[in-house]
């Protein structure tokens, strides 16, 4: 998460306010109350296929796309054609456009939905309303990287991720802690609650949602096995949400990490930053190891010290597991019947994409 043009400040993420926080509170009192407020507006129009959103109630990195693809995966195993709808990001394309990865660079559609793409359709619109009747063409269930905020289009299923060591921070809403608006605002407008990880961050959320009556899920990321990479030292090189994740991934590994690069979330690298990069692992003898998100960036650069990096650089791949996917599925499945019986009762279409009529 950028805050500025650098990382998202410390002090949000301490259990209580300090003094910075406590002097930012009334910005962030009125940025909260304005962005409750836009979320409580009636959404300006649905689409005829289900929507369902994957949000955070805070501002950076969650495993949102993680989450989103895993889902995909689990919807796709039982009959459904999923596609992705997102903002794009770190991109210049307005859109609605379907992600060609062979023509679009992250410089176009931004660097998650180069990854979505890779797998599944993936739509990227600034106006989530035109994004979403233009994705319902090409699949018959709509996945929305982030958006929960944003009331453009109706929403018929939201997942809220919390990171359980991380939580809400200190409570307050930007610029003053990292919650978008106050978590007893934004709750209303959840589905289900899926906590990621392991720890104990989490829970005035978790007992929120249970007041609530929301269904709970649990979630972990997996960082894909590299035997090269145990005993390897090496630079490790990351602009995420929270590079020190990859980084505690990286030793799990078993890697010896001699050089920590963190840089903001969805951080543009320039061919200077690449050239440095490069200069730094010869001139130590270490291995450059980053995240697939800051590799499509990369190789989304011209020159040759990209192309180099890009080349050079190894690639840690995770994954999301989805501990109650069978449950969370079901769930999914009854919004969905539920918006086909309402498509179908309006006589546009049905959720299979037959007319009322036929």
């Amino acid at each position: 998460m950028i805050w500025g043009f650098g990382k998202a400040p410390f002090f949000w993420w301490r259990p209580r306010p300090d003094w910075r926080a406590l002097l930012l509170w009334p910005l962030g009192a009125i940025y909260g109350a304005v962005t409750a407020r836009r979320m409580q507006r009636r959404p300006d129009g649905s689409v005829s296929v289900p929507v369902v959103c994957i949000g955070n109630f805070v501002a950076g990195g969650v495993g949102k796309t993680p989450f989103s693809l895993a889902l995909a995966a689990e919807l796709a195993g039982r009959g459904y054609s999923p596609v992705f709808l997102l903002r794009g990001y770190g991109g210049k394309a307005k859109g609605p456009v379907l992600v060609d990865r062979k023509s679009h660079s992250a410089l176009d559609v931004g660097d998650e939905a180069l990854l979505l793409a890779k797998d599944w359709p993936t739509v990227v619109s600034r106006d989530r309303l035109a994004g979403g009747q233009f994705a319902a063409s090409h699949g018959d269930i709509v996945i929305m990287d982030d958006g929960f905020q944003n009331p453009r289009l109706q929403k018929d299923f939201s997942i809220v991720l919390v990171d359980a060591q991380t939580g809400t921070g200190n409570g307050f809403c930007l610029p003053a802690g990292p919650l978008r608006a106050p978590l007893r605002r934004q709750i209303v407008a959840a589905s289900a609650l899926a906590v990621i990880g392991e720890g104990e961050a989490a829970k005035p959320a978790v007992r929120l949602a249970s007041r609530k009556g929301l269904p709970l899920f649990h979630a972990r990321l997996e960082t894909t096995p590299d035997p090269e990479l145990a005993g390897a030292r090496v630079l490790a090189f990351a602009g995420i949400g929270r590079p020190e994740k990859f980084f505690a991934s990286l030793r799990e590994l078993g890697a010896e990490i001699a050089i920590e690069k963190p840089f903001p979330d969805h951080h543009p690298y320039s061919y200077s930053e690449a050239e440095a990069l490069l200069t730094e692992a010869d001139d130590k003898g270490l291995l450059l190891v980053t995240t697939a998100k800051d590799m499509v960036r990369i190789q989304s650069l011209t020159g040759e010290f990209p192309r180099w990096l890009a080349g050079r650089a190894r690639v840690v791949d995770v994954n999301m597991r989805i501990e109650e996917a069978e449950r969370l599925c079901e769930r999914i499945g009854e919004a969905a019947r539920s918006k086909a019986l309402k498509v179908a009762g309006a006589g546009v279409r049905r959720f299979d994409g037959t007319p009322d009529n036929a």
